[in-house]
């Protein structure tokens, strides 16, 4: 109860500051959490190598990659952080293509903390306190992403070509609402043991457009708690462009292994990560995948290269790191990850994923 009362205060002095925070830094975080254990276990470092439902998010363009296009595909992935406060769920469904070397998908992305007590009619107009004034409401960030994918075959390599339309949709009990659109493209290129990967994320800027629905009774309390009444507002979320490259090497009959060195460049200006500048500020990630037979997959990465104080007031470089394991189980893929899905220290979560490949002879849409 303690720690939800804490994260109701946190979201309504939110809600009273959203009016003057457009263009802010920082908005629609929630998609910034990603989907798929594989890509926390390997620092979110997979937009060159990413080929499952996952693409989705990470880079559409995988959608069509050979092993990925060929079959329809199905994933999902929950975590939950804060002893279980905090929930994000992802489902995606991929589908080959009408015509040859295409693939289509959908995903849906939930990030929601349930069960916030609503304390604004907690005290009686004598002020006297009435437990029973509580109600409960959630605050939830929903995104749906419709996907197309074509790859084109060239004599030194292929060309993965993609993109996602998003909806956002965000939502805090009765009290506020926003509807948000943007657009994602990427690409990949394969050549031989080498893959190239670019997102440009939000690349017609995504827009919030934030309403409010307060009682008199609710603007009475906010403003009698020195709150202001928040307004109707537009949310923009600025670009990022992410660059990837990884290379696969074969060390044995068995063992395979996949590096992957990935930087998201960020347009809104100076950010805490490893290059912070004015507008554009670089966040580099690391990763490395082993397979056995294509079994068994080991991961780890690191992410979040950024400066914290420690206890000799010195500023640190504290970088996020991720360990994870893969097994599969003929079609279906099974993925475990450990790493930190916030901006906290100390808020480490598990994630589970699963994949499964749906065999057919022949099946178009």
């Amino acid at each position: 109860m303690i720690q939800r009362l804490r994260i109701l205060y946190t979201i309504v002095a939110g809600l009273t500051t959203l009016p003057v925070l457009v263009a802010q830094k920082y908005s629609n975080e929630f998609l910034a959490i990603g989907a798929g254990a594989r890509a926390h276990g390997m620092g979110h470092a997979v937009v060159a190598s990413v080929k499952d439902p996952t693409a989705a998010i990470w880079n559409p363009a995988g959608l069509a990659d050979p092993d990925a296009a060929e079959s329809p595909q199905i994933a999902a992935m929950h975590a939950e952080w804060f002893a279980g406060v905090g929930k994000f769920d992802f489902m995606s469904v991929a589908l080959p293509g009408k015509r040859p070397a295409t693939a289509l998908g959908i995903s849906l992305i939930r990030f929601g903390i349930d069960e916030i007590p609503n304390t604004l009619s907690l005290y009686e107009s004598d002020g006297t306190v009435n437990f029973d004034n509580i109600r409960e409401f959630s605050a939830a960030d929903y995104a749906l992403f419709m996907s197309y994918a074509r790859r084109i075959e060239r004599t030194r390599g292929a060309w993965l070509l993609g993109g996602s339309a998003k909806i956002v949709h965000r939502r805090i009990g009765p009290f506020a609402n926003a509807w948000g659109f943007g657009m994602d493209i990427g690409a990949q290129y394969h050549r031989q043991s080498w893959r190239f990967g670019v997102l440009a994320r939000d690349l017609t800027n995504t827009f919030n457009a934030w309403s409010f629905h307060f009682s008199e009774a609710d603007k009475q309390t906010l403003q009698l708690t020195n709150n202001e009444i928040p307004i109707n507002s537009l949310e923009i979320t600025r670009p990022q462009l992410l660059l990837g490259i990884a290379k696969s090497f074969k060390l044995s009959p068995r063992w395979t292994l996949l590096p992957e060195i990935d930087c998201t460049i960020h347009t809104d200006g100076p950010r805490n990560v490893l290059l912070s500048g004015d507008p554009f500020s670089l966040d580099p990630g690391i990763g490395l995948e082993a397979a056995l037979r294509d079994v068994l997959f080991l991961r780890a990465g690191m992410r979040q290269f950024q400066y914290q104080t420690g206890f000799s007031a010195k500023e640190v470089l504290s970088p996020t790191p991720g360990i994870g394991i893969g097994l599969r189980f003929g079609n279906l893929f099974v993925d475990y990850a450990f790493t930190n899905l916030s901006a906290q220290q100390h808020a480490y979560s598990h994630i589970v994923s699963l994949a499964l490949k749906v065999k057919q002879k022949k099946t178009t849409l």
